[in-house]
C-alpha cells in the first residue's frame, strides 16, 4: 500500500512504472526478512511468554517460531531462512507497488472529473479533496485481490513451506486453480478500510498540517510526515482482518478453513487481543517500509520522468 499521488503535473506512465517498480524492489530486499518474522508471529497460536515458561524456554520457543528449521543454525543461516518465497514476494511486491502508484491517480482523476461535486458538496472543499483521495485508494485496494495468488504463495512459503510438498509454481497454479483466491473476500474487507486510512491519512496531513494545494509539491519532510500518519492509521485499522487473512492463506492447500471459523477459534483460544497479534512489529516494520517505499518512489518517479524527456 502506498500513499497518494496528488493532482498537479502528471509524470509519464513509464516514469511511474520505473519509479514504483524500483521502489518495490528496494523495499523487498531490505524489509522482506522482517515481514517473514511478522507473518510467522501472526500465524503462531501458542503463548510465547507466561504459562509458567522460564525466560530460557520462552526465548527458545520464540527462536523456533521465527527461524523454524534454522533455529539452531549459525547467524547467516538463520538470516537466510527469513527469505522463503522471495520469488513470489518479488512478483507480488513489484506488481503491488506499480498497481498502487499507477492506479490510484487514475481513479482519483476519474472521481475528480465526474464526481467532484459530490465530495465537495458533502464534505466541503478541503475535506472533500481528502476523502476523494481516500476513496480512490480504497477502490484500488479492493481491486488488489487480482494479485492475491502471488500473496497467498508468498505467505505460505514464509509460514507453511510444507504446503508446497516439492511442487513448483506452475504445478501449484494448475492444481489449485481458484483455490489461490481463498480469502479474497477477507482481503478486500481488509484492503478497503486499510487503503482508505492510508491514502486518507496521508492526504489529511498534507491538507491540514501543511496546507498544500498541490500534493506533488510536498517537500521530502512533508512527504515523510504524511507517510507516517497514513501508515500507522492503515496498519492499525487493518490489523484484525489482516490476522484473519493471514491464517486463511497460510493453511495447507488441502485443509482450508473459513474466516468465520478462524475468528471463532481465535476469540475462544486467544481472546480479542489475538486480533492484534503482530501489530507492534508491523507498525515498527511495515510503517517504515511504507515510508521508505513512498519516499523512494517520489524521488525516482520525477527523476525518471525528467531523464526520459531529455
Amino acid at each position: 500500500m502506498s500513499p497518494p499521488i496528488a493532482s498537479g503535473k502528471s509524470e509519464s506512465g513509464t516514469a511511474r512504472f520505473l519509479g514504483s517498480a524500483s521502489s518495490g524492489i528496494m523495499e523487498l530486499l531490505i524489509f522482506h526478512p522482517v515481514d517473514t518474522v511478522a507473518k510467522r508471529l501472526m500465524s503462531n497460536q501458542s503463548k510465547i511468554f507466561g504459562d509458567g515458561k522460564t525466560t530460557v524456554e520462552s526465548r527458545a520457543l520464540l527462536n523456533k517460531i521465527v527461524f523454524k528449521d534454522a533455529a539452531n543454525e549459525a547467524f547467516m543461516r538463520k538470516y537466510a531462512s527469513l527469505f522463503p518465497g522471495l520469488g513470489f514476494a518479488a512478483g507480488y511486491k513489484v506488481a503491488q507497488r506499480v498497481y498502487k502508484f499507477g492506479g490510484q491517480p487514475f481513479v482519483k482523476d476519474y472521481l475528480n472529473t465526474h464526481h467532484k461535486s459530490v465530495f465537495t458538496n458533502t464534505f466541503g472543499e478541503k475535506t472533500g479533496k481528502t476523502i476523494m483521495h481516500a476513496t480512490a485508494g480504497s477502490l484500488v485496494g479492493i481491486g488488489e485481490i487480482a494479485l492475491l495468488p502471488l500473496d497467498v504463495l508468498k505467505i505460505k512459503r514464509q509460514t507453511n513451506p510444507e504446503a508446497f510438498r516439492g511442487r513448483g509454481f506452475v504445478t501449484i497454479v494448475k492444481d489449485e486453480g481458484m483455490g489461490l483466491y481463498r480469502g479474497a473476500g477477507w482481503t478486500a474487507a481488509r484492503n478497503a478500510p486499510g487503503s482508505f486510512a492510508l491514502f486518507g491519512g496521508s492526504a489529511f496531513v498534507k491538507e491540514y498540517m501543511f496546507h498544500l494545494e498541490d500534493y506533488n509539491k510536498a517537500t521530502f519532510f512533508q512527504n515523510f510526515c504524511s507517510s507516517i500518519g497514513g501508515a500507522i492509521a492503515s496498519i492499525t485499522v487493518a490489523a484484525p482482518l489482516d490476522v484473519v487473512k493471514t491464517r486463511i492463506q497460510n493453511r495447507n492447500f488441502d485443509n482450508p478453513e473459513s474466516g468465520l471459523n478462524i475468528i471463532k477459534d481465535l476469540i475462544k483460544k486467544e481472546g480479542f487481543a489475538g486480533f492484534f497479534k503482530g501489530l507492534t512489529p508491523k507498525i515498527l516494520v511495515v510503517g517504515p517500509k511504507l515510508i521508505f517505499s513512498f519516499t523512494v518512489a517520489q524521488q525516482l518517479i520525477p527523476f525518471f520522468d525528467k531523464a526520459l524527456k531529455n
